[in-house]
């Protein structure tokens, strides 16, 4: 399996070992860009790999909070009474970068800076840019991911 993600088209596409297309979702990268400085609230580029995957098992629209289900699901009531919250709901597949120097170690590590691919509410447009980083995806496409990739599936990010 192996995963790629266009900041320009902003889609993520899975592929399987031969380079076949199995799914294609349509996602929200950072609204800043591309970048890989911590604090930058950009995505970051280059090759990546799904160091964990947190929420196996949980409802849709499970909220997360530091990585772990704060005992809240998202409804427009709760989005109301928290409106400036970054929602990261249902599933989280974390991101580690893997060059030294451009999206690993430092000031540039893509894991410290908690990058995820993760669920946001559905009513969350996808297709343009958005996030603080992350990439954000529908609840029920997130789930189809998280059940179709195994931990340490090789991500690629590019601007193109």
């Amino acid at each position: 399996m192996h995963i790629d993600i266009s900041i320009k088209q902003q889609t993520l596409r899975l592929s399987d070992a031969s380079g076949q297309v199995l799914r294609t979702y349509s996602v929200s990268t950072a609204a800043k860009g591309a970048g890989e400085i911590n604090g930058s609230y950009c995505t970051p580029r280059g090759r990546h790999l799904i160091r964990a995957k947190i929420g196996a098992g949980q409802a849709e629209n499970t909220v997360f909070v530091g990585r772990r289900p704060n005992g809240e699901i998202y409804s427009q009531d709760l989005a109301r009474r928290f409106p400036k919250r970054d929602w990261i709901l249902t599933r989280i597949l974390w991101l580690s970068g893997c060059e030294p120097g451009r999206n690993r170690l430092g000031s540039v590590d893509t894991m410290r800076r908690y990058v995820y691919i993760h669920g946001s509410p559905d009513s969350t447009p996808m297709g343009c840019p958005g996030s603080i980083g992350c990439i954000r995806m529908h609840n029920a496409d997130i789930v189809e991911l998280f059940e179709l990739v195994p931990p340490y599936t090789s991500v690629d990010i590019s601007e193109d």
